[in-house]
């Protein structure tokens, strides 16, 4: 068992008034997840995705970006 916080990180493209997600990506070498949050509500609830999940979702995203 591992004693890690979640380290949360917020996009740099969240320069909107912080209307985003938060993630803590320092979990994926221990614990293979990524813990995701809403920046808006820090203490609400968190959900968890596999980092194989996540690592697809962000690739697919890239996808649409200009310049990507």
């Amino acid at each position: 068992m591992t004693t890690e916080s979640p380290r949360w990180f917020k996009s740099s493209y969240s320069s909107n008034g912080g209307d985003c997600v938060e993630v803590a990506h320092n979990l994926v070498p221990t614990l293979g997840i990524v813990p995701v949050r809403d920046s808006k509500v820090p203490a609400g609830p968190t959900f968890t995705v596999s980092a194989a999940a996540f690592a697809a979702f962000v690739d697919s995203v890239e996808v649409g970006q200009p310049g990507a």
